[in-house]
């Protein structure tokens, strides 16, 4: 085999369809797009639901039910490794330290301990909830899991 022998297969490499090249191109003038409209221009910035205008079907049909999406409690999660990694030991964790260390995004909103990974040291936890496993291995390691 040589080097000016190689070439693709035959089939894998397309040419790329040349358009607005001349009438004789057989793509040439309006490119394949039609005469005039929106969709002929440059850009044609249409949604995927637009309907001309029209009021879109999503809104024609009348909305029921109920959703509970926005009474959801969202907690910002943190895993008993991380204060293990980031905490000496004896120290008081709350959310307010936790945001200090950028672990969560907001002190505020409520805070939620899991129980990936181990902890060997002695940590006060204060958090709006824990998962089962992360209340045992925090006091496994002789530390405290108070909810607020």
């Amino acid at each position: 085999m040589k080097l000016q022998d190689l070439c693709p297969a035959p089939g894998s490499r397309k040419t790329k369809k040349r358009l607005g090249q001349g009438l004789g191109s057989g793509q040439g003038k309006t490119a394949g797009k039609g005469h005039k409209g929106q969709k002929a221009r440059k850009s044609p910035d249409i949604r995927a639901n637009f309907e001309g205008g029209q009021m879109p079907l999503a809104r024609r049909i009348p909305k029921r039910g109920f959703n509970n999406f926005k009474f959801t409690v969202r907690y910002q999660t943190v895993n008993v490794s991380l204060l293990d990694e980031h905490f000496e030991d004896g120290a008081e964790i709350d959310a307010a330290r936790l945001a200090a260390l950028r672990l969560i995004s907001d002190a505020a909103s409520p805070l939620k301990i899991l129980g990936e990974g181990d902890i060997t040291k002695k940590l006060s936890v204060k958090a709006n909830a824990y998962s089962a496993s992360a209340a045992k291995k925090i006091e496994a390691a002789g530390g405290k899991a108070e909810v607020i």
